[in-house]
């Protein structure tokens, strides 16, 4: 990124105008923060608004010199986009409104959010948490994944989406919110201080293993 790009601001394909991802934590949005962001379409003329796969909205067409203002009126925190740390939780519904939620996944994938995104690491990386088997936060496609079961959370590692897709090697079974929120701790730790820089989770599995991974999280 050069030195003088907007804080939070992806330049496009025009290399002229910029996109920023406004921090939406697993997906929840207020009526004040839509409203905050219709205003903010309408009195910067913005061309795209569009939701992303990580449950956020992008504003794209923005000018350098409006994105200092864009965010005053905004009154929202940057989502990290293209910095190398923990860029988003993505949930499901889960036990809150779903029919067919056995765990709370909003409420675990807030948890996670609060102490996590933003954690700087070798590469991006992305959480995805499920309320149930159904697994509709993508969670066995993310580089780390919680998926709800009546008996606790199924934990993965190393999934990914992209063009080398991966699903994510199962960590540990029928663990508790508690257990599950420390082993993600720990094989983001592991993972921070084990592998070679922008390497993702995905390629970190197929070079060391799973169960080298295994063993040193499950200690």
């Amino acid at each position: 990124m050069v030195a003088d790009t907007p804080r939070g601001a992806i330049l496009q394909r025009d290399r002229k105008t910029y996109a920023i991802v406004p921090r939406t934590p697993v997906g929840l949005i207020s009526p004040e923060i839509l409203e905050a962001i219709s205003s903010v379409v309408r009195r910067y003329n913005l061309p795209i608004i569009k939701i992303t796969s990580g449950q956020r909205i992008a504003l794209i067409g923005m000018k350098h010199e409006e994105m200092d203002r864009i965010w005053h009126d905004l009154k929202m925190e940057v989502g990290p986009a293209i910095e190398l740390c923990v860029h988003y939780v993505q949930a499901c519904p889960g036990t809150e409104v779903c029919k067919f939620g056995v765990m709370d996944s909003l409420g675990m994938g807030l948890e996670l959010e609060k102490l996590y995104v933003g954690m700087e690491l070798p590469a991006k990386v992305k959480i995805g948490v499920s309320g149930c088997p159904f697994c509709c936060a993508e969670s066995y496609v993310r580089d780390i994944g919680l998926i709800g079961k009546k008996k606790g959370w199924i934990v993965t590692f190393g999934g990914n989406s992209g063009g080398r897709p991966r699903i994510g090697d199962i960590i540990a079974e029928e663990v508790n919110d508690s257990e599950a929120i420390s082993l993600v701790q720990r094989c983001l730790k592991y993972y921070r201080d084990n592998v070679g820089k922008k390497l993702r989770t995905a390629r970190f599995v197929e070079k060391v293993g799973i169960e080298s991974i295994k063993n040193a999280v499950l200690e």
